[in-house]
């Protein structure tokens, strides 16, 4: 931030290791030098977490916070255009509604983009240029919780540098995961039963199905719900997915929060964000069907309290190979970097990147899983080339390497 050119750097940590605080630091940075901050989220429910958690933070330092959302009514909305074209608010925090025309700042010297993968480029672009003042642009600070092996991210986000929070807050136990066949759903919801009755902790149930149909999805944990309504009739059961209403939602998180709910039963719409530390039970089903990227994001929504947290990843026997092996992983280690390279080894970079269909990732003679520990050093070659014959690098892009218009935009 110190820098007389705009920081572009990627934080990656694991779940629950710190990236807000990383960020409201330099937020806090940003506002003492009379810029402000925009913070963006890919989710409503996520982008209102931070809204309040900043809140907290921020406002008994004086520091106005705006949640910038497509619900607000005409004349709020208004109100906090105005106060960003003022300059009074100081962050605003939301979705895709951050980037719309008629949002627009005094002076924006910071962007913060949480879980980057799920914006494209061209919407990170439009934000940026909501900062521009002449030839300078806004800091921007991009944060995800995807783990992505080091020296893959090192290639693809070589636009910015790069930092890694390695560590978990101390006191944070590693959840403990168990891998048990659906023939054993009974002894789970026994398990729960005794969990939240007797040790007072609360618990998720995720559904998933493979089609990527919402209201399949939607469905199948109103099915759960019900059936879970009726196993446990003592304890407090409530369900949260992607069809509900946003109030509904919101008022449902807002009670198993408050530890008013004993289960949420919900859609992986929490696979992202949302923090209840004394949730210390997940249960997620279907689990031989999902990514290990994403098995990983969802259990990192236990363990974020004091209490021993377990995950319990219920299968429909018999399991693929592969399947297979991303349970056994999960089993194994809580460690995002080393679930990263099993993950490359299995998937593939241009599936774990998300660029397979873009055809970014797909080389004649290298290979990124044999090759990986070569990259460190084709870094400094570049670097090398780039310093030393600034010509050369052009010729090889265009040489090489279609779409050359579009890579050099970004």
């Amino acid at each position: 931030l110190l820098a007389q050119t705009p920081m572009v750097r990627l934080v990656q940590g694991d779940v629950g290791s710190g990236k807000t605080l990383v960020a409201a630091a330099a937020a806090l940075d940003a506002i003492e030098n009379d810029y402000q901050v925009a913070l963006m989220a890919p989710t409503e429910l996520l982008a209102e977490q931070h809204y309040h958690t900043f809140r907290d933070w921020f406002e008994p330092l004086g520091l106005s916070v705006a949640w910038i959302t497509g619900k607000l009514t005409a004349k709020q909305r208004r109100r906090q255009v105005e106060n960003l074209l003022l300059g009074i608010t100081h962050i605003a925090i939301g979705t895709h509604a951050l980037f719309q025309d008629s949002i627009e700042f005094q002076q924006l010297g910071l962007i913060i983009i949480d879980e980057q993968h799920r914006f494209g480029v061209q919407q990170r672009l439009r934000l940026r240029e909501k900062g521009r003042q002449g030839e300078r642009y806004p800091h921007q600070l991009v944060m995800t919780a995807t783990p992505i092996p080091r020296t893959l991210a090192m290639t693809h986000y070589a636009d910015m540098d790069y930092s890694i929070i390695d560590e978990l807050p101390p006191g944070r136990k590693p959840v403990k995961t168990v891998a048990l066949a659906n023939e054993r759903r009974e002894e789970v919801i026994t398990r729960i039963h005794q969990a939240c009755l007797q040790q007072q902790r609360q618990a998720y149930w995720v559904c998933t199905l493979i089609e990527e149909s919402e209201s399949l999805q939607c469905e199948a944990a109103e099915d759960t719900w019900q059936t879970l309504q009726a196993a446990l009739p003592d304890l407090q059961i409530g369900l949260v997915h992607g069809r509900q209403h946003y109030d509904e939602k919101e008022q449902m998180m807002h009670a198993f929060k408050q530890g008013e709910l004993h289960v949420l039963v919900a859609t992986t719409v929490i696979e992202v964000g949302v923090d209840v530390p004394n949730a210390s039970l997940m249960v997620i089903e279907n689990a031989e069907r999902l990514g290990l990227a994403q098995l990983h994001q969802l259990r990192g929504r236990v363990g974020r309290g004091d209490a021993a947290s377990s995950c319990v990843l219920l299968y429909q026997p018999p399991l693929s190979k592969t399947s297979r092996k991303r349970l056994e992983t999960l089993r194994k280690t809580n460690d995002g970097f080393q679930i990263a390279q099993v993950d490359l080894a299995l998937r593939g970079a241009g599936e774990l990147l998300g660029t397979k269909q873009t055809g970014d990732m797909r080389l004649k003679v290298a290979d990124w899983v044999r090759d990986q520990h070569l990259l460190p050093h084709v870094q400094q070659a570049a670097d090398k080339l780039m310093c030393d014959h600034p010509d050369v690098p052009l010729r090889l892009i265009n040489r090489w390497m279609r779409n050359v218009e579009t890579l050099i935009s970004v």
